[in-house]
């Protein structure tokens, strides 16, 4: 496993790392949670990232590394607890890393990230989005002055909305998800340059776009339902010939497909079991694509350079059951 500086943090991260979210009673039971997150760290990953919003994940990955004597790097967030979350009340901020540390079993975070901060209908994070100022950011810096955090970052999902965010030098790292894989990469535009701008540590996460690309749904490209568009299924036929060509599985090529970008930290796998937490591993051990597939998933890409509006947001958990997606709702 290689390790990286993450930005102008003085983290070293491996990677590969570990997303909580399937490390919890979404993805299975306890003893399967806590095998994946020991076999990780076994096999270099010293990284794990979680959330209060991640179903009870904080409560395992704290329990699982009770009896870990390596050092791991932690990141969790702000955003869903307690209930009902108030995002601009100092008190409940509190309570939210006050729980996470006692779930976690720490007494420091590593790095805390606002879960969320682009999306203000979710959570109104902002007395000021112009200036990006609100008590979040009080709570950030009394925190640090205690020594209970040590970097303080964004963790969200917009291409466009984060980029103002970051531009603002106020935080250290960036967790982008859901918009930078093999066949989704608006990130790359605004959002990962305006990171390398402030030299934040820069962490995708999905790079299996929530299941998209965690296994071929010959069936759904060749038949698509009315939501999948045209040139979306013909996308995804190419890129299924590009495997059939080289021999790869697509889970492997997504992982590397993301490494490869020189200014990518690393990466959090939603792994659920020893099982996909090796092939994981052994696909990053790997390394980066080669030169001319790399290419050629840049040219397939380059087909629907934007995300339809007909398309799903989380379009990995209906490729499997397209019935299950009715279309954007009102407009």
């Amino acid at each position: 496993m290689d390790y990286v500086q993450l930005g102008r943090t003085d983290l070293k991260v491996s990677r590969l790392a570990l997303g909580g979210l399937f490390v919890s009673s979404v993805g299975g039971e306890y003893e399967q949670g806590r095998a994946a997150i020991h076999r990780a760290l076994e096999l270099g990953v010293n990284f794990i990232d979680t959330a209060p919003g991640y179903a009870n994940s904080e409560e395992v990955i704290g329990k699982a590394l009770a009896d870990v004597e390596a050092p791991v790097i932690l990141s969790t967030k702000l955003g869903g607890f307690p209930k009902p979350f108030q995002p601009q009340d100092r008190d409940s901020l509190r309570a939210s890393v006050e729980q996470s540390l006692r779930l976690l079993g720490r007494d420091q975070i590593d790095m805390l990230l606002i879960h969320e901060p682009d999306r203000p209908k979710q959570y109104a994070w902002w007395t000021d989005w112009e200036g990006v100022a609100g008590p979040v950011l009080d709570v950030f810096d009394e925190l640090k002055a205690a020594g209970t955090i040590r970097y303080t970052g964004l963790g969200g999902t917009t291409a466009y909305e984060m980029r103002h965010l970051i531009r603002s030098g106020k935080f250290d790292v960036l967790l982008t998800a859901l918009n930078y894989s093999i066949l989704w990469r608006e990130a790359e535009r605004e959002v990962i340059p305006a990171a390398v701008e402030q030299g934040m540590g820069i962490i995708i996460g999905s790079p299996l776009q929530q299941g998209a690309l965690s296994a071929r749904f010959d069936r759904t490209v060749t038949a698509p339902p009315p939501w999948l568009s045209s040139i979306r299924s013909e996308q995804f036929r190419l890129l299924y010939k590009v495997l059939d060509d080289i021999d790869m599985s697509l889970p492997e090529l997504a992982i590397r497909f993301v490494l490869s970008n020189p200014a990518v930290h690393t990466v959090l796998m939603g792994a659920r079991s020893v099982e996909e937490v090796e092939q994981n591993v052994a696909a990053t051990n790997r390394g980066a694509l080669p030169t001319e597939i790399q290419k050629r998933l840049d040219t397939i890409a380059a087909m629907v350079p934007f995300r339809p509006y007909e398309e799903p947001f989380a379009i990995g958990w209906h490729m499997a059951d397209p019935s299950s997606y009715q279309g954007p709702g009102w407009a």
